[in-house]
């Protein structure tokens, strides 16, 4: 069985009735979005049916015509949920965005993962997640792990001189901290405070990740050159060796090749 067979067949499982016609697949999106917004306001213990139907302006009989009971809207949601975190990461061109300088690609791969919380679902099923996680039926830390690995491909094309354990430790710690930082940003009621949490999120991931990516040559990004003893910057050259560049700092009087491998004391 293919992944989208089984989503669409444990989709199909919490349904009481699948809709057929457009305007009662609208219907249930609505009940989804209604749920999320119950679900936020009161909590999944105080939220009832009633209140799902009277959010979504339903009757509750129609609530009950797809949907026997909370939990089973529940678990539609987390499916929805994965659904659309996997459609994203389907839409990112892995060669194309790991080419991007740097910011620039965080700053695609974090406009992203905003977009989507944007959806009361998928902002509503992230918070619970992290709240109240013995909710889930649907979604478990391998989701986490998927996030991490999606990552890990993105470094490795764009570094490929990193090792496996690197790149994979690097998109772990980028998944984790950026995941707190969001959960945060969520659950800020300021929108203000929302949308600088996000902005954190970039340079967070920037800061981290430059020194082991940094950006590529042709990217005409001037490389500042520093004493590999001192880390003094005020260098003077001191001719060539083996076609390469020397230098010799002002400040230790210490020689150099350009790359940083120390000539002589």
């Amino acid at each position: 069985m293919t992944e989208h067979s089984r989503s669409s067949s444990s989709r199909a499982s919490s349904l009481r009735r699948q809709p057929k016609q457009q305007r009662g697949k609208a219907r249930v999106e609505k009940i989804l979005d209604a749920a999320a917004a119950v679900f936020d306001e009161v909590g999944y213990e105080a939220a009832t049916t009633h209140l799902i139907a009277a959010k979504a302006g339903t009757a509750i009989g129609s609530l009950y015509q797809f949907f026997p009971d909370k939990a089973a809207i529940f678990k539609a949601m987390e499916l929805r949920h994965t659904e659309r975190v996997k459609a994203m990461w389907a839409q990112v061109d892995i060669p194309t965005i790991a080419q991007l300088p740097l910011r620039q690609m965080i700053h695609v791969l974090v406009m992203a993962v905003a977009a989507l919380f944007e959806q009361p679902v998928s902002r509503v099923m992230f918070v619970q997640f992290y709240l109240a996680r013995e909710l889930f039926q649907a979604i478990d830390e391998s989701m986490t792990q998927e996030a991490i690995d999606f990552l890990a491909s993105i470094l490795q094309q764009r570094q490929p001189a990193l090792t496996e354990e690197q790149y994979s430790l690097l998109a772990e710690v980028c998944v984790h901290s950026s995941n707190a930082v969001m959960l945060a940003a969520l659950r800020s009621p300021d929108p203000a405070h929302h949308e600088q949490l996000t902005q954190q999120i970039e340079d967070l991931l920037v800061s981290y990740l430059e020194p082991h990516l940094g950006d590529h040559p042709s990217h005409d990004v001037m490389k500042v050159m520093m004493c590999p003893h001192c880390r003094s910057q005020q260098l003077s050259k001191n001719g060539y060796r083996r076609d390469k560049q020397c230098y010799r700092c002002k400040d230790c009087g210490k020689q150099f090749v350009g790359g940083g491998r120390s000539l002589r004391q």
